[in-house]
Formats: structure tokens, C-alpha cells, sequence
């Protein structure tokens, strides 16, 4: 394995009730990259966040995936999280009483309220207005989603995995996020990207397009971004969606029995 790669995802099948959500996917993540994986809702983007950090019924049937060059396909959450894995969900927790200072505390390895406060203030958040407030239902989906991504931030994983970061964000707030991804990568942490929408692929180094549980296309974020502007975001605006029944017309299992591509 090259030594400047950090994650490899080696042709991992994974079965749902129902559904088979990941197909045959191959993915690389390099060290201090910002890796952007696009897709239409629906492509397997979440399925293989959960998959990458060991969720439960979400084990490969196929394939391997490696860390570090170790192979950490059978290793549960908590070894994953030890080994510097971590996740930021779509939609985030909330936490009854928990001030958000503890919060943030909680993932560090050795807390200080100097990280507290410049993790908040990386998500352009006051830390007098939020140190004491309680991470609960009191707050705004996009006040949550930002304390959130300040938690990941201040406690420096070696891979973050951003299902979706600007979900509930409102747009002036994206480019707080893309500029807190760029620090991330910047201070060493690599991350994964998880989007459904291509202009946040602005903040990457590398772009990926999933679609029908594959990956199949790879390189710069220009290139992804086009290709998606014009493979994908047809079938988004007639569906809404990337579903795999009838009214899709059979599309996206062509794409991934034939390996269709662009001609």
C-alpha cells in the first residue's frame, strides 16, 4: 500500500433488507486530502460512511477495507474510533442537560478550553454566547450541525467522515464550512465528503461520484463536478431522488451491471 494513503476501500459488497446498497465500491483517501464523494440522494453515499466506521448491518458479504494498511474490515466502532476514525451524522445527536463545553470535551484527547473555544469560533460560533448552553432541542438544526463539526474539529481524528456537513446550514454559513474542511486538511486531519451538492466539492483536493451503490467516476473536483452536472442532476430533477424501483426505469441498475459510462 502506498505510504500516503491513509484509507483504501477495496471492492466492498454490502447487503440491506431488500436492497443491495453497496456494490463493488474502491475508494482511496490520502493523507491530509479533502475527498469529496458526490452522488444524488439514495446512491450509497450514507451506507458506506456507516460501513467505514464498522456500524452494525453493515458488514461487507465482499471486499476489504484498510487504515493505515491495516485491515480493519471486522474491527468494531470503538477500535475504529481508537484508531482515529471518526463520523459526523446527517442529522446530529442531541443531548438533554450536556453544556455544550462538555460536548465538545468529550471526543478530546486531552481537553483545554483554549481547543474549546477555537473549535467554536472554526464554525463561527461565539464561545461566550454557546460554552454554557445545553446541546438540546433548544437549538437550530444548523446551530447543532455546527456544534457538531466543531466537536470533530476539536478533537483531530486522523480521517473525518462529513455525511452531508451542510445539511441544515443555512447558504451564507457553507463557506464557514468549506473553510473549516480546508483547516481540517490543513492541521492533518483527512476527510471524507459526503455531499449532494457540487459546489461543495469546491473545498476538495479529490472528487468521487457514487451512483446505484459504486463509485464510478474519479478525479479532479472540475471534472467530477461536471460530469455530475450533467449525468446526474437530469435524473435528480425528473425523480427527485436515485431510487432503485420501477419508476426509475431500470437506470441506475444499467449503470452498475454494464459499467456504464460517458461516451
Amino acid at each position: 500500500m502506498e505510504n500516503n494513503v491513509l484509507l483504501r476501500v477495496e471492492d466492498v459488497w454490502v447487503q440491506r433488507p431488500g436492497a443491495e446498497v453497496l456494490r463493488g465500491v474502491n475508494l482511496t483517501v490520502r493523507r491530509g486530502e479533502v475527498h469529496a464523494l458526490l452522488g444524488l440522494n439514495g446512491s450509497g453515499k450514507t451506507s458506506l460512511a456507516l460501513t467505514l466506521m464498522g456500524c452494525s448491518g453493515y458488514e461487507p458479504g465482499r471486499g476489504r477495507v484498510f487504515f493505515d494498511g491495516r485491515d480493519i474490515t471486522d474491527l468494531p466502532v470503538t477500535e475504529r474510533a481508537r484508531l482515529g476514525l471518526t463520523l459526523a451524522w446527517q442529522e446530529p445527536a442531541r443531548f438533554e442537560g450536556l453544556p455544550v463545553a462538555d460536548y465538545l470535551a468529550l471526543g478530546m484527547k486531552r481537553p483545554s478550553r483554549e481547543r474549546i473555544e477555537e473549535a467554536l469560533k472554526a464554525v463561527a460560533l461565539s464561545p461566550l454566547a454557546y460554552l454554557g448552553r445545553t446541546v438540546n432541542s433548544a437549538l437550530s438544526g444548523g446551530e447543532r450541525k455546527r456544534i457538531e463539526l466543531a466537536a470533530v474539529y476539536a478533537m483531530q481524528p486522523r480521517l473525518a467522515i462529513l455525511d452531508e456537513p451542510d445539511s441544515g446550514i443555512d447558504v451564507l454559513g457553507i463557506e464557514d464550512i468549506m473553510a473549516l474542511i480546508r483547516r481540517m486538511a490543513d492541521e492533518g486531519t483527512s476527510v471524507l465528503l459526503i455531499t449532494h451538492r457540487d459546489e461543495m466539492a469546491e473545498a476538495a483536493d479529490t472528487a468521487s461520484l457514487m451512483c446505484g451503490g459504486t463509485i464510478i467516476n474519479t478525479g479532479t473536483p472540475a471534472e467530477v463536478r461536471e460530469y455530475f452536472a450533467r449525468r446526474c442532476r437530469p435524473h435528480e430533477n425528473l425523480l427527485g431522488s436515485q431510487p432503485w424501483g420501477e419508476e426509475a426505469g431500470g437506470t441506475y441498475q444499467r449503470v452498475v451491471a454494464e459499467g456504464m459510462r460517458d461516451e
